[in-house]
């Protein structure tokens, strides 16, 4: 793909790519910036600092002590993080290692117990009763939801898609996970109302399988191998280099 030339500052080039480096660096702000009002406004960022440029070689500000000692110490950063990116960027995991982690760190990868529950939710006892009847009596839960319910979850037929224990209100969370699925629930009181629960699924806890959760293990087998060379090499150099603490 050409790198289109937008300007020419003193000589200097300011092309495509320079314009997508500074959009990069402006991050959230950056979608308000591509329409043709904003990318004008960005070529002119860039075409100051082309001027500036050229407005601190003439005074030749780079000769300062102060400018000087400032390129000194971004340096030194820069090559901290250099030397710290080249000793990290050649760790890697193959398949089998990643298994293998995997396997030996089970216990890292296991899931709570979840349901998968509907729920219908009103003001009063008499009034679950009444809606409890008339499900009993034929008429389909996510419909009576849909029709009786306060709860936003009501245009869904009342769907709480799925929950682990601590997300929902206790009396909520212990009526739900002792039933049954395919189940309803009497009327369960809570702080906002009285509820009717239908639970769909119950998964009990367990490890995950290996290929839902590869990526995780992946990173944490990665992890665990920046962490071990940092180690070693911290002890190596330490030893290699003289360290005075004060």
């Amino acid at each position: 793909m050409e790198n289109k030339i937008l300007a020419v500052v003193d000589g200097r080039n300011i092309t495509q790519s320079d314009m997508f480096h500074l959009l990069q660096s402006i991050g959230q702000n950056a979608a308000a910036f591509q329409g043709e009002e904003g990318q004008k406004q960005l070529l002119d960022e860039l075409v100051m600092q082309e001027l500036l440029y050229s407005d601190a070689l003439s005074q030749g500000l780079q000769e300062e002590e102060a400018f000087k000692s400032a390129l000194a110490e971004m340096e030194k950063s820069l090559l901290k993080q250099y030397a710290m990116k080249k000793l990290l960027d050649g760790i890697s995991a193959e398949e089998a290692e990643v298994k293998d982690y995997y396997e030996q760190h089970t216990s890292s990868f296991t899931a709570p117990e979840k349901a998968t529950a509907n729920h219908i939710l009103v003001e009063s006892l008499e009034e679950a009763e009444k809606i409890a009847e008339e499900i009993k009596n034929g008429l389909d839960f996510k419909e009576a939801a849909k029709k009786y319910s306060s709860c936003p979850s009501s245009s869904q037929g009342g769907a709480l898609g799925s929950f682990t224990r601590g997300q929902m209100v206790p009396e909520f969370e212990q009526a739900t996970f002792s039933m049954t699925p395919g189940a309803i629930s009497e009327p369960v009181k809570t702080q906002f109302g009285y509820h009717l629960i239908q639970l769909e699924n119950l998964t009990p806890a367990g490890t995950m399988p290996y290929e839902s959760v590869k990526a995780q293990v992946k990173e944490q087998l990665l992890l665990a191998k920046r962490q071990a060379l940092y180690i070693a090499k911290r002890q190596e150099l330490g030893e290699r280099y003289t360290v005075e603490m004060k």
